[in-house]
């Protein structure tokens, strides 16, 4: 005998998987933020002075 399971389950799971796929992703870029932030900035910042002068 096969158990089906209700659509909503089906929706709860596929919305938790979205949820803990954003959270992954959300995570790495903060962490590349943290890694390479202070570059990122001063190339910014560089850039942007490059443009007074």
């Amino acid at each position: 005998m096969r158990l089906e399971q209700p659509q909503h389950a089906t929706r709860w799971i596929t919305a938790g998987l979205a949820a803990l796929l954003a959270a992954a992703l959300s995570g790495w870029a903060f962490a590349m933020w943290i890694e390479h932030g202070g570059g990122i900035f001063l190339a910014m910042a560089q850039s942007g002075l490059s443009w007074c002068f």
